[in-house]
């Protein structure tokens, strides 16, 4: 194992777990978002925490993930998110998968991909309230569920929407909740309502009530993260990494002495300097330099000179007694926490997560 590596708590993945279905109440169902490999943390490794919290369903972005974790025997119904092309409908049918749909031309090349094998394919139409991505009109829902009657290998399963501001823009998620609710009652009086319904992702979830429906998508809160730092309050949730590495090097350099590429730091006066095996192509950006910080012997330190392909340095001056192999924090959710760095990237912690390489182990904890 890598001298770098991030700690996953898969209790702490747990515990979040069971907060979130303990907001949502026993009528609303929990399908977790798993996409981008977990949000960084490894999706493999999830799979036990997730059957033993009663968990049926899981969400990803794409047909690679599914067939991924299909290949790994995940024994949960996998629903694909984002609108898929025509050409992977038999990607689809072929692994039983759920899939969104807000485009006839798809719609049309699953049932035809699901006639020839025999087979019906279960779809969820997203309605585009507000986000501007993907989906259908409000004021076209109700035609294009007429058109999709015609497609007999099709089982329209749910409909649902996504939010783009539920995190900080009360009145916009109302005008979007109240665009879903039109488009319910719509679907109810031509008795076309489906079994699910669903428009909360992490926000939606700690923020409005009426908007959980009978299944709500989980993402970043259920890593122990908040989309935005004001709603720690409305969930007790516990932050489940921890970026950590270890010293590689340690020397003391004269006033003058330049610190790594572009030699845009340069000792003021005599500098004892750390080395610590981590850098951008691990996902540690660059815009770190000179002004991150890191955790060593419980201090803070500065991180020195531009960040490097696989290292980065840190002025060890004012820490006690540094030697090589001590443990250095990234982030600890105590001390420095994933926030921090994500405000000094200009960035969300969804980014730093999920950007955290794949050459950087995960260490799994329980």
């Amino acid at each position: 194992m890598r001298e770098s590596y991030l700690e996953v708590d898969l209790n702490a993945i747990s515990y979040n777990l069971k907060q979130i279905k303990e907001k949502v109440g026993d009528k609303t169902s929990i399908m977790p978002v798993v996409k981008a490999n977990a949000y960084g943390l490894g999706v493999t490794n999830l799979k036990e925490v997730l059957l033993e919290n009663g968990i049926k369903r899981i969400a990803v972005a794409i047909p690679e993930e599914a067939i991924e974790l299909k290949n790994q025997d995940f024994p949960f119904e996998i629903m694909i998110l984002n609108e898929i092309l025509p050409e992977e409908a038999n990607k689809v049918v072929e692994n039983n998968f759920i899939c969104s749909i807000a485009l006839l031309e798809v719609a049309k090349q699953l049932d035809e991909t699901a006639k020839k094998q025999s087979k019906k394919v279960r779809v969820h139409i997203e309605i585009d309230t507000g986000m501007g991505r993907v989906g259908v009109k409000p004021q076209e829902a109700l035609k294009f569920m007429r058109e999709l009657k015609k497609y007999r290998n099709l089982e329209v399963e749910g409909i649902y929407t996504h939010f783009s501001n539920a995190d900080v823009d009360e009145e916009y998620t109302k005008e979007q909740i109240g665009k879903m609710d039109y488009v319910i009652e719509k679907l109810k009086k031509e008795n076309l309502l489906p079994k699910y319904i669903h428009a909360s992702a992490s926000s939606g979830i700690l923020n409005f009530k009426q908007a959980r429906y009978n299944l709500v998508r989980p993402g970043i809160i259920l890593y122990g993260y908040f989309p935005d730092e004001k709603l720690k309050e409305t969930l007790n949730l516990k932050p489940a990494t921890k970026l950590k590495s270890k010293v590689t090097f340690v020397k003391t350099v004269p006033e003058g002495t330049p610190i790594s590429y572009g030699r845009t730091f340069q000792a003021k006066e005599e500098t004892r300097v750390a080395t610590v095996p981590l850098g951008y192509a691990d996902g540690l950006r660059r815009i770190l330099s000179n002004q991150g910080e890191v955790i060593i012997r419980g201090n803070r330190a500065k991180i020195i000179g531009n960040i490097c392909m696989d290292n980065f340095m840190v002025d060890v001056t004012n820490v006690p007694d540094v030697q090589i192999g001590d443990e250095v924090i990234l982030w600890d959710n105590e001390k420095l926490s994933i926030e921090e760095m994500a405000q000094k990237c200009h960035t969300i912690n969804y980014e730093i997560l999920c950007t955290i390489g794949q050459g950087i182990p995960r260490k799994y904890i329980k």
